[in-house]
């Protein structure tokens, strides 16, 4: 599973507020290959598909498919906010190894 704090799903439902999508859409957490590190995390707005862990954290659904979940489960989404300017930073304990950018890591 993955751990959205309140501060992300706020952030979140925000943004899918101002596009109209906060009741056809939801948080989709994906993994693919490339980045520095040799996977990189992903987060779109989408909708559920066969197959899918589907749940709900704050207010916020959440989107994982099962090859992603293996990669990330137990991860966690935060919203950082700071002088540097914000953004979505993903905590993942099964990472051995991250990029200097905090968007790919290794396994």
């Amino acid at each position: 599973m993955i751990t959205l704090t309140e501060t992300a799903a706020g952030k979140l439902g925000g943004i899918m507020e101002q596009k109209g999508m906060q009741d056809t859409h939801a948080l989709r957490v994906f993994v693919k290959g490339g980045g520095c590190g040799g996977m990189q995390y992903g987060m779109t707005f989408d909708t559920a598909r066969e197959g899918d862990e589907v749940y709900e954290q704050h207010g916020m659904r959440v989107i994982v498919d099962p090859t992603s979940m293996f990669y990330i489960d137990g991860a966690s989404i935060d919203y950082i906010d700071n002088l540097m300017g914000g953004g979505f930073h993903i905590d993942n304990p099964q990472a051995v190894s991250s990029c200097g950018c905090g968007s790919s890591f290794r396994t």
